[in-house]
């Protein structure tokens, strides 16, 4: 990982630990920085990669780079909308498209790094992201970490960003809106106000960062902010998808860190809070707060303030600092306005010349920037909620298992049982366990017709003590989590999946038919790359809509390409073949009926480091579905649990009882029961019958969607496993309309890497 070390300067001893409590989060006594697993390594060399080859191929042919994938300038629509085009509830109405060497006479990303004041909001209600930002921008250095490489002057710029469980690149070009039009463009008057001279309008009016549409930079041709805010807005798809989310998720995705939602009325101790929490700011861990939009009827004002503070807006904790016995939080308001204008605001009387004194320990200077200060005990009585992200340093490592879970139609049981995860140890290290659904905000219109809320609580294997709980500070968040030590063992995490309806299931089918199919086509294929990051995806269905890359095309030709795909598929046939094994007859000749007993995937538990000296889980880590067979035609009608451990004996041929008991494999989802009328006795073995068999062309790919995770590369190809849809009671299909995507994250120390798999297992009754 010396490239890690190399680029971001992180080559400085590791310091102790600093001692806490059990159950607390532990982190060096340096500052944190970006996760550093397998995939930042890979992400950071694709990324520098591709910018010198795009700056290589356009000095080459004397041409400034344009970002084909997202030109703002020829796809205007599919740059700034979402697949709702027409009549958008936001519409943004930029005049013009400048690159940065037209809107900067002598542009530069950064003068003199980057800061919270450097952030101000344009035209798009992304203000989450932007607090984000300047939270980040307190931490020195922190930034410049995932802004990984540029070529000013071809105007290409590469950065990652940490989506579900991977770093990615995205590279993008230096146009960016702008809200000046053309000279050209104005009437007679407004040319008239510039004397005529197109030249005195360019110079005076479409210069300078007022010109940005979206957002800019408190410092005249500093570019780092619109450029940062572009690439973000790249990775989701278009402007429009950044209007709306928790200050959090977008540290999360810039760092890789954790973020936890805290009410603060749900604060056990202060003072523990303001040194455990507040006092580490933009340490190993960011800051953020706000409050939920007041209820305006009865007063009849449209904008209603907390002494100057907005309600449904992200603000940022720049620090907190302890002077001359009381505490103070400074922060910051990412449109480089609007201030707190309570004690302590800028001029308010309690700034006496005594208190004057501490304006440089504090790091604090009047003046309507956005930043501003607050008692601790008016920050507490002001804000709702507290966003916090814990950072990691090098010390630390992630494992992660995705699965796709199909969950029972509603009305149905809201009960632990149904989805798990096994975590195993070996040896005692704090560990941060976090559950989250996929990052969905590229495709959320196609996201089906549910919210979807979850929680956990965990166990020591074997035990009956529950060890801890998820958080639970707001309902429908993306992820969940905990902090706390872990002995050296096995640990089994159960999953209660909660959802509300959120619009009807058509809702996809009738975009489908009105929308740009370009559009579409993008927003499909980004959902099949999310989605493939489960172990039990049906990679089939996913096959129309994920690219090829481009690595698997270089330097051959199609008809090379087919062949080679021809031979591996042969012996793929030749190796299933040899590996297959004759049935065990019983004593009476027939084939012996026992327990079918099915493997799960052979996709190891992805354990990623700061180096790739992390040993692979061994068998024991790996989990099995078990099958028993029903002692009874009543007990038929019900499911068996999921059971840890390896598979060694081959798998038999089913008894007729176990052909015509409830199949909860993932995919199927169906029910087929022995019924009580000998009439229909017969009917109903064949339906059975005929689940199996398709269960059995499919390899038993789809084992209760059973399986550890996948390498980085599957989240580009998917697994093998199929999960086509049954219908159940002819009014059901278990399809993604009642599926959702999760995945079990484990931080741990990097000298006790966590071993992860998770187990499905989907019923319904008839």
């Amino acid at each position: 990982m010396s490239l890690f070390f190399n680029i971001f300067g992180r080559s400085q001893p590791v310091g102790e630990d600093i001692p806490q409590g059990k159950g607390t989060f532990q982190q060096q006594e340096r500052q944190a920085g970006l996760l550093v697993t397998a995939e930042l390594d890979k992400a950071l060399e694709e990324c520098k990669a591709r910018v010198a080859a795009i700056s290589k191929l356009c000095r080459a042919k004397n041409q400034k780079y344009r970002d084909i994938e997202f030109d703002l300038e020829n796809d205007r629509e599919l740059c700034l909308y979402g697949l709702q085009t027409e009549n958008p509830l936001e519409p943004y109405t930029p005049s013009d498209v400048q690159r940065v060497t037209q809107v900067f006479d002598k542009p530069q990303f950064f003068v003199d790094g980057a800061d919270a004041n450097d952030i101000v909001q344009g035209a798009l209600g992304d203000c989450w992201f932007l607090s984000a930002l300047a939270m980040m921008a307190t931490a020195k250095g922190l930034v410049e970490k995932f802004c990984v490489a540029r070529d000013e002057v071809v105007g290409v710029y590469g950065f990652v960003f940490f989506r579900d469980s991977y770093w990615v690149p995205v590279v993008i070009d230096d146009m960016l809106y702008t809200s000046i039009p053309k000279f050209e463009e104005l009437n007679r008057s407004e040319k008239h106000l510039y004397h005529n001279s197109r030249d005195n309008y360019n110079k005076l009016a479409r210069k300078g960062n007022k010109t940005l549409y979206f957002a800019k930079s408190g410092t005249e041709g500093e570019t780092w902010v619109p450029l940062l805010e572009k690439a973000y807005a790249k990775l989701h798809g278009d402007y429009a998808s950044l209007s709306g989310g928790e200050a959090s998720e977008a540290v999360e995705d810039l760092t890789g860190g954790v973020a936890t939602i805290i009410p603060v009325k749900d604060i056990l101790d202060i003072d523990k809070f303001w040194h455990d929490e507040l006092c580490k700011a933009n340490v190993d861990r960011l800051f953020g707060c706000s409050f939920d939009s007041l209820d305006t009827t009865r007063s009849g004002e449209p904008d209603v303030k907390v002494s100057g503070l907005i309600g449904g807006h992200a603000y940022s904790v720049l620090r907190a600092v302890e002077c001359r016995g009381k505490r103070f939080v400074i922060l910051r308001n990412p449109w480089g306005k609007s201030e707190w204008t309570g004690p302590w605001s800028d001029g308010s009387k309690e700034w006496s010349a005594e208190w004057l004194e501490i304006l440089p320990e504090i790091d604090h200077v009047f003046g309507e920037d956005g930043q501003f200060v607050m008692e601790y005990s008016d920050f507490l009585d002001c804000w709702d909620q507290i966003d916090r992200t814990l950072l990691f340093d090098s010390s630390w490592l992630m494992s992660s298992q995705w699965l796709r879970v199909v969950t029972q139609p509603l009305p149905s049981a809201w009960t632990y049982g149904d989805v798990s995860f096994t975590i195993s140890v070996p040896e005692p290290t704090t560990a941060v366990i976090v559950l989250s659904k996929l990052d969905d905000r590229y495709f959320e219109d196609l996201s089906g017709q549910y919210w979807w809320n979850f929680n956990f609580i965990l166990f020591k294997s074997g035990g009956s003590e529950i060890l801890a709980e998820s958080s639970h500070a707001r309902l429908w968040s993306r992820s969940v989590n905990v902090e706390l030590e872990l002995e050296a063992g096995d640990y089994v995490l159960h999953v209660r999946v909660d959802r509300k309806y959120r619009r009807d299931n058509s809702f996809a089918c009738n975009m489908n038919s009105d929308q740009n199919k370009r559009k579409l086509s993008r927003v499909e294929t980004e959902r099949a790359k999310g989605q493939s990051i489960a172990t039990n995806i049906n990679s089939k269905s996913q096959a129309l809509s994920l690219p090829r890359p481009l690595a698997e095309l270089a330097g051959k030709d199609l008809k090379t390409l087919s062949l080679e795909k021809k031979k591996a598929q042969e012996e793929a046939e030749k190796a299933k073949k040899k590996d297959e094994k004759p049935p065990v007859p019983a004593e009476g000749g027939d084939v012996a009926k026992e327990p079918v007993v099915e493997p799960q995937t052979s996709n190891e538990t992805k354990v990623e480091a700061k180096d790739n000296d992390t040993p692979a889980p061994t068998d024991a880590d790996k989990g099995v579905v078990v099958k028993d067979e029903p002692k009874s035609e009543g007990d038929a009608e019900e499911q068996g649990g999921e059971n840890g451990g390896k598979a060694d004996e081959a798998e038999s041929e089913p008894s007729e009882a176990e052909e015509t008991k409830t199949d909860h494999g993932h995919a199927e989802g169906g029910t087929t029961s022995v019924p009580p009328d000998g009439e229909k006795e017969s009917a109903e073995k064949d339906k059975a019958k005929d689940i199996k068999d398709t269960k059995d062309d499919k390899d038993h790919k789809d084992d209760e969607g059973d399986g550890s995770s996948s390498s980085s590369s599957s989240s580009e190809s998917g697994s093998d496993s199929s999960d086509e849809s049954v219908s159940v009671n002819g009014d059901y299909e278990a399809d993604d309309e009642n599926a959702v995507f999760l995945g079990l994250r484990v931080y741990t120390k990097k000298s006790a890497p966590a071993a992860v798999a998770g187990q499905v297992r989907y019923q319904i009754d008839a």
